[in-house]
């Protein structure tokens, strides 16, 4: 009898004022060689960058999904996070008979479902999901500072460090800066009040 297939899912970025939230979703087979696999915070990005690889090509399956800056302002972090587990699980091939979730909130999903606090560092799937939604998104916030350098994307992928919060201050937000998001906001009625002058 085959083992029921179980999917991990984490995801990355829901704290920056830039960017999308990306979302991972990985089913590992019973069996894998992953040396260093661990919750991806724990990890250096060029120790990400060599697991990256090596998690798609042991997979299963797995699955990224990219939820853009529009949908987050639209319905908001924790629900625009939701929605991409949903979309990540429901695109894996073959389907999960039970998925486990990094953290206290989950989607609703055809299958069972479980949430783990601390799973990135406790489930291997979830710790190869964490992987792979941290280097699908710093890639991304990678291609982001060439279109906007004047941001420094490479340095903070868009997470509110003093330097970023500076350079919103003073730029006003970019393109794809969260709206929503309060110091997002601050700084785009201080532009206004700017340019009103």
């Amino acid at each position: 009898m085959t083992p029921a297939l179980v999917a991990g899912v984490d995801e990355a970025g829901r704290g920056p004022l830039a960017g999308p939230v990306v979302v991972a979703a990985v089913i590992l087979p019973e069996t894998y060689d992953l040396p260093w696999l661990d919750d991806s915070k724990r990890l250096t990005a060029a120790r990400r960058e060599r697991l990256a690889p090596q998690i798609e090509m042991q997979a299963l399956a797995f699955v990224v999904e990219f939820v853009p800056v529009e949908e987050i302002d639209r319905v908001n972090i924790l629900q625009a996070t939701l929605n991409g587990m949903r979309r990540a699980v429901e695109k894996l091939e073959p389907s999960p008979r039970r998925v486990k979730i990094d953290g206290n909130r989950a989607p609703r999903l055809g299958c069972e479902v479980e949430t783990v606090i601390g799973g990135d560092g406790l489930v291997a799937s979830i710790s190869a999901a964490s992987v792979l939604a941290k280097v699908c998104r710093d890639r991304f916030m990678l291609s982001m500072h060439e279109r906007y350098p004047e941001y420094a994307f490479d340095r903070h992928k868009g997470y509110p460090t003093a330097l970023h919060r500076e350079r919103l201050k003073t730029l006003g937000p970019c393109p794809i800066h969260r709206q929503s998001f309060a110091p997002v906001r601050r700084a785009i009625r201080v532009q206004g009040n700017l340019s009103a002058r």
